[in-house]
């Protein structure tokens, strides 16, 4: 059965195309890279066509693709259904002729990474059409001292003694044997973590550690991290060439099958990142999505989640071919009608506009409940802070309550609301919030709405911080600046250094003084009582004149 001649084929005469289809008849034996015979046939066909031609052999030794290239390269084509495990080699390899230079070029090493090729292998071809020296190389197992690739000795096609097979079969045992955490099933992610940026090294890494908070949050397993730093981000790929095909190698070298980008990634980023790679790859705001949506457990909740992944699904959808168009009912439909992909697209947004009215319903009983609150004429303390700060730790100690909370990003998202006893005797509704996050996704901001409108109510804002983080001060940063977004910056706010058992008596007694704010361990009752002393001065001050809450509310872009 004839095969398909694959790249440049233009000018070429018939009798050099039937030449060209002959090499898929030609075999090489199991334990050969390549036999002297068909290393001069190939030789002497580049150098009458003036072009580089390039094989593809399985491990059986059988040529499964003949390409045709120019002068100085050849381009191979898709070879997606051989192999696409993420552990292993693809399972062919590369024989391809040099016209113009020794060795393995650049292209060659990037295309051996990229395809996971068992053996990448150029053969220099003489200027009397015989071949010359070979060169070979594969990818390294262990990627040790910063090296992902091992060359063979360059030698001429009689002088080959490498046994392929046994090369390939040593390979792929240590790939498996350096295949980490063999605790972590099958089923299970397991990621590198990359961040592409124009910001410093260390404001990298900064948001590097706290993605790798998010996934361990969403329970996945991190192999690596990679970090690299770009005067200009890549339009396509986000990072260069190089520093994918090393990302490539990594992966395979740990057996990862999810790539998570600390920055948002536009739909075609993805594909194109997803295609190259042939691995699962997400975004920061995809990853915080996922573990919203794993959290959730109120009805209002999981329709705020919802409805912040499905605008964020929308633009992602991708074009599919006609066979998935219909046509159009009723008398008088012509031709192909709407395809799957506006279908989808359409069921969309009518999902959203149905969730956005049930979200509008949540808000007026919320509303209600406010009233309620108002008529008895108690006062709304608004807990509020960084994910994972300790605020919903410090309601149940406030209040003796049992509301779940973990040492975990976004452990809590649904809000909660106690009262709770102030010194003076009177009582005051203390609300747990959703947590904030540098960078946090809008669609989860605009999804949100409903249940941060509580803050528009509150008579005071706790900022609750982790004095353990090392970086609170940007965390603080961070969370200020959503107040200011909105509109949140004319109430009063005390901040709260939580979390000062794991720090030294004198660091938490500076920040209290820097800051003048209170310094708490929300898991020790005894250090609460200043915080409600300043907590019930603060609120005896706000009974002066009336604050203009609800213009800020429609002032709000939220």
């Amino acid at each position: 059965m004839s095969k398909t001649l694959h790249g440049n084929l233009s000018g070429l005469k018939p009798s050099q195309l039937k030449r060209l289809e002959r090499l898929y008849r030609r075999r090489v034996t199991p334990n050969q890279i390549i036999s002297h015979e068909l290393a001069k046939e190939i030789c002497a066909l580049s150098q009458e066509l003036n072009r580089q031609l390039g094989l593809l052999l399985n491990r059986r030794g059988e040529v499964e693709f003949v390409i045709v290239g120019d002068h100085g390269r050849i381009v191979i084509p898709a070879i997606t259904r051989y192999r696409e495990s993420s552990g292993r080699l693809r399972g062919l390899r590369c024989i391809h002729t040099h016209l113009s230079h020794e060795g393995l070029d650049q292209d060659d090493l990037l295309d051996l990474a990229f395809l996971r090729l068992d053996l990448m292998v150029a053969v220099m071809v003489r200027e009397d059409g015989f071949p010359g020296k070979v060169y070979g190389a594969h990818l390294l197992p262990s990627g040790e001292d910063g090296k992902h690739y091992a060359f063979l000795p360059a030698v001429y096609p009689w002088e080959l003694k490498e046994n392929f097979q046994q090369l390939i079969n040593s390979l792929e045992d240590e790939l498996e044997r350096r295949r980490p955490a063999k605790e972590v099933g099958d089923r299970e992610d397991r990621a590198i973590l990359i961040s592409v940026t124009t910001r410093s090294k260390a404001e990298a890494e900064e948001s590097l550690a706290e993605l790798k908070e998010l996934a361990r949050s969403a329970g996945v397993t991190v192999l690596d991290t990679i970090v690299q730093r770009r005067a200009k981000i890549d339009p396509r790929y986000l990072m260069g060439r190089g520093k994918l095909s090393e990302l490539i190698i990594r992966a395979m070298q740990l057996s990862a099958n999810l790539l998570i980008f600390d920055q948002e990634l536009t739909p075609s980023q993805m594909r194109s990142i997803t295609e190259i790679t042939e691995l699962r790859v997400i975004d920061r705001t995809q990853l915080i999505l996922d573990i919203f949506a794993q959290r959730a457990r109120s009805r209002e909740g999981k329709i705020q989640v919802e409805m912040a992944q499905l605008r964020y699904l929308l633009p992602r959808l991708r074009s599919r071919d006609d066979a998935f168009s219909r046509l159009t009912g009723g008398i008088g439909g012509r031709g192909p009608g709407e395809t799957k992909l506006e279908i989808d697209r359409r069921r969309i947004k009518d999902r959203i506009a149905r969730l956005e009215r049930d979200l509008k319903s949540i808000s007026s009983q919320r509303k209600l409940r406010r009233k309620r609150r108002k008529r008895e004429g108690l006062p709304v303390v608004a807990i509020v802070g960084y994910t994972n700060a300790g605020k919903t730790t410090l309601l149940n100690q406030l209040t003796g309550s049992d509301l779940f909370a973990e040492d975990k990003l976004f452990a809590t998202l649904d809000p909660a609301s106690r009262r709770v006893r102030l010194p003076d005797g009177s009582f005051a509704i203390f609300t747990d919030t959703v947590g904030f996050i540098r960078d946090l996704p809008k669609d989860l901001e605009r999804a949100f709405r409903a249940t941060l409108e509580e803050l528009y109510e509150a008579d005071l804002l706790l900022h609750v911080v982790d004095a353990a983080n090392p970086y609170f001060e940007e965390q603080i940063g961070a969370v200020e600046k959503i107040f200011e977004e909105m509109g949140l910056d004319h109430l009063p706010v005390l901040l709260v250094f939580n979390k000062i058992d794991l720090l030294e008596p004198f660091e938490a007694e500076v920040l209290k003084k820097r800051y003048r704010a209170e310094a708490i361990s929300a898991l020790k009752k005894e250090t609460l009582p200043p915080l409600l002393e300043r907590v019930n001065q603060l609120l005896l001050l706000q009974r002066g004149p009336a604050s203009r809450k609800e213009e800020a509310v429609l002032e709000s872009p939220w």
